[in-house]
């Protein structure tokens, strides 16, 4: 495998000018409570089976912010499939992949509802594990996704081999999002998203474990780079109150942490941390500044293989 040329960009900073920081940004998210979430979006029963999916109002935020239609979204580890129904009833086509047998039955089943329901762009989800991005059968999709949407998928399943205990789970869970991370960068187009929806996490003393460092450092290594950092609400804002939507076991848990000593919230919010292809993230950087764009033949970014794709030019 070739080498991708190095980039001499972006420009340096002026002297004692420090790197913007992204932007913090709130998605009011949590105005319906899971149940009825899953309701408005025609989701089949037994799709709040899948403790890790992403919530709709969450997916339709998301896929609203960083697409438009007729755009390709992809979840490689879809779930039970809430993001690809809310890519087809926003008018976008949507792919997914999973190797759980009980989430791809659930996944095509939900695709199947949100098009009798008058989805009509095309969707479809593969019962693979994201490693087959990375194959030849992924090549008709190289360059065309704009927008892949995941989630920390950090519950055992009988198709991972984890680590035991929760540390090992996390640790587990984060290194095969760096894997897909890495799988998934070629297909983006120019100006195409990838997002990673992560829910708070606790180690075993009750501590939040950091998940935002790992994160970056994982779509670094992928050569993307983060644009946006956002805070989607599960709780319901109420002028300036947040009213919590745990579930009964959510608040005892709590409540048992609480008893034993370690003062513990309940969960209001999902982590969005969203990341552009490097060589994007550079020019949007570059021309906010007011530096000169490359010629318009210049390629601006080369194919993992060393094949050169023209979807992988700046647009006209």
């Amino acid at each position: 495998m070739t080498e991708r040329p190095e980039s001499s960009w972006p420009l340096p900073l002026p002297p004692r000018e420090e790197p913007s920081v992204p932007p913090l940004s709130v998605w009011p998210t949590g105005q319906r409570d899971p149940a009825a979430q899953l309701r408005d979006s025609g989701c089949v029963p037994g799709t709040d089976a899948d403790t890790d999916r992403i919530p709709p109002a969450v997916a339709a935020f998301a896929i609203a912010t960083y697409t438009r239609p007729g755009d390709l979204v992809l979840d490689p580890d879809c779930g039970a499939g809430t993001v690809l129904v809310e890519a087809l009833r926003a008018g976008r086509h949507a792919l997914g992949l999973t190797a759980h047998t009980r989430w791809w039955t659930l996944a095509r089943a939900n695709i199947t509802a949100a098009k009798a329901a008058g989805a009509w762009r095309d969707g479809s989800v593969l019962n693979a594990l994201p490693k087959v991005l990375a194959t030849v059968r992924a090549a008709g999709w190289v360059g065309r996704v704009g927008l892949v949407l995941t989630a920390l998928r950090t519950a055992p399943d009988d198709a991972k081999d984890r680590g035991s205990g929760p540390d090992g789970d996390l640790e587990s869970a984060i290194a095969e999002l760096a894997a897909t991370q890495l799988y998934c960068e070629p297909l983006l187009r120019s100006g195409g998203h990838l997002a990673v929806v992560a829910r708070p996490q606790r180690h075993p003393d009750g501590s939040l474990a950091d998940l935002t460092t790992p994160l970056v450092a994982a779509a670094t290594t992928a050569r993307l780079t983060l644009v946006d950092r956002c805070v989607a609400l599960t709780a319901e804002l109420r002028g300036s109150r947040l009213v919590t939507r745990a579930s009964l076991a959510e608040r005892r848990a709590a409540a048992r942490t609480r008893a034993a000593g370690a003062p513990t919230a309940l969960i209001a919010h999902h982590e969005v941390l969203v990341f552009q292809l490097a060589h994007d993230a550079e020019l949007a950087a570059t021309a906010a500044a007011d530096t000169p764009w490359p010629a318009e033949g210049e390629l601006i970014r080369r194919a993992a293989n060393g094949v050169e794709y023209s979807g992988w030019r700046r647009a006209g």
